[in-house]
């Protein structure tokens, strides 16, 4: 079976990972921080946090800006349930802003709209998590002077879309968030088997996001309420959770992040590659905007239901019949029954629900071969007839 993605480890990343089980510290010793340090160089941040998942990223950082009971957190309903639930961590209420036809992201006329109306009815948004689906940048731009017109808070979701640039500034860099949020999961661009980060420019959010990573406890005697007792000292200040990440994860993803950008280019080669082979065929390849340089994280196609018989459940059945390993990103959001259960009804967001049932996402990783390619390629030929 070709997988739709999958990790490369190499024996330099094994080699790191071997120096943490012999040294002294497998928790919350050095690696961690020079992982941070490695994402935030690379971003151009003044800081990063990391943490065991990009799901606990979002929640602190939701944390971090305030959101609470009440407030209203908005994202794109074409995303892993992740991007919404953060806010329903928080207490807060969720609802949605529908995609662009064609890049797939968040669209930004549908906010300008959902915003005038929200401003009219006193329910603006706290926070809104625009989710950089694939690996391509939303339109940051337009989106950061939305907010900063009506108030809102930004969390860049982009857990697709580490190496990835906007505007010839690297995703991460937080011109136009207050935090962007990675994912290190095994199929993203580069891993440390679970985890996750969070960057920002701004100290104070950094130290909360720290903060609620870690149960809520201080040892640092200016955040104390009282003098410190000595060194074995430590304050709960605030409610926090066990959100760290390893010593193990932090030195893989040290190894991990020197070849980004080699992971990357191969992936922009395999995918000038398909849209030459797939240019013919009666599906929608995935759109770039000049504006960004894509993570690529995913190779979403559409099935054109005018060029062939066949809906999206048969051509993915056939593809999966023949040892392709596709899968679908994503089901809207606001179709989940739990989510139906909040008064979200199918319809609601209607280019997210079209795009869902026409999507597949083909095999796309590091390692992939132009042999893997083609199979790739001619099963789905065959699967269109």
């Amino acid at each position: 079976m070709i997988p739709y993605g999958k990790q490369d480890i190499d024996q330099s990343d094994i080699d790191s990972v071997l120096g943490v089980l012999q040294s002294n510290f497998l928790t919350q010793g050095p690696q961690v921080p020079r992982f941070e340090k490695a994402v935030s160089d690379y971003c151009g941040s003044q800081y990063a946090v990391a943490s065991n998942s990009a799901t606990s990223a979002l929640h602190i950082a939701c944390l971090a800006l305030g959101l609470t009971k009440n407030d209203w957190l908005w994202t794109s309903p074409n995303s892993f349930v992740a991007s919404a639930n953060c806010g329903l961590y928080c207490g807060a209420n969720v609802d949605f802003v529908d995609i662009d036809e064609k890049t797939y992201n968040l669209s930004v006329e549908k906010l300008k709209e959902n915003l005038e109306v929200a401003e009219r009815e006193n329910r603006l948004p706290k926070v809104l998590v625009p989710v950089h689906f694939a690996g391509q940048s939303c339109n940051m731009e337009e989106i950061s002077l939305l907010g900063k017109r009506y108030g809102f808070k930004i969390i860049e979701d982009a857990s697709h879309a580490i190496g990835g640039e906007y505007l010839g500034q690297k995703v991460g860099c937080c011109q136009y968030s207050d935090i962007t949020v990675f994912s290190f999961h095994p199929v993203k661009i580069i891993t440390t088997a679970e985890g996750g980060a969070a960057t920002t420019n701004d100290e104070t959010l950094a130290d909360r996001m720290r903060l609620f990573r870690s149960h809520g406890i201080t040892r640092d005697h200016n955040c104390m309420t009282i003098p410190s007792e000595g060194d074995w000292y430590y304050q709960q200040i605030d409610l926090g959770f066990n959100y760290r990440m390893t010593e193990l994860q932090a030195a893989l993803g040290i190894s991990q992040m020197k070849k980004i950008d080699e992971f990357i280019y191969k992936r922009h080669s395999l995918r000038e590659r398909y849209d030459s082979l797939l240019e013919d065929f009666p599906v929608i390849r995935p759109y770039q905007s000049k504006d960004s340089y894509s993570a690529l994280h995913l190779y979403p196609i559409q099935i054109y239901p005018e060029g062939t018989s066949k809906n999206r459940k048969q051509v993915f059945d056939f593809l999966r019949e023949n040892g392709i390993g596709v899968n679908v990103h994503y089901i809207p959001i606001h179709t989940q029954p739990y989510y139906q259960e909040l008064q979200f009804n199918n319809g609601y967001f209607q280019n997210s629900e079209l795009y869902y049932s026409r999507a597949i996402s083909l095999p796309l990783f590091h390692t992939m071969t132009t042999e893997q390619q083609t199979k790739v390629c001619n099963v789905l030929e065959m699967s269109l007839l």
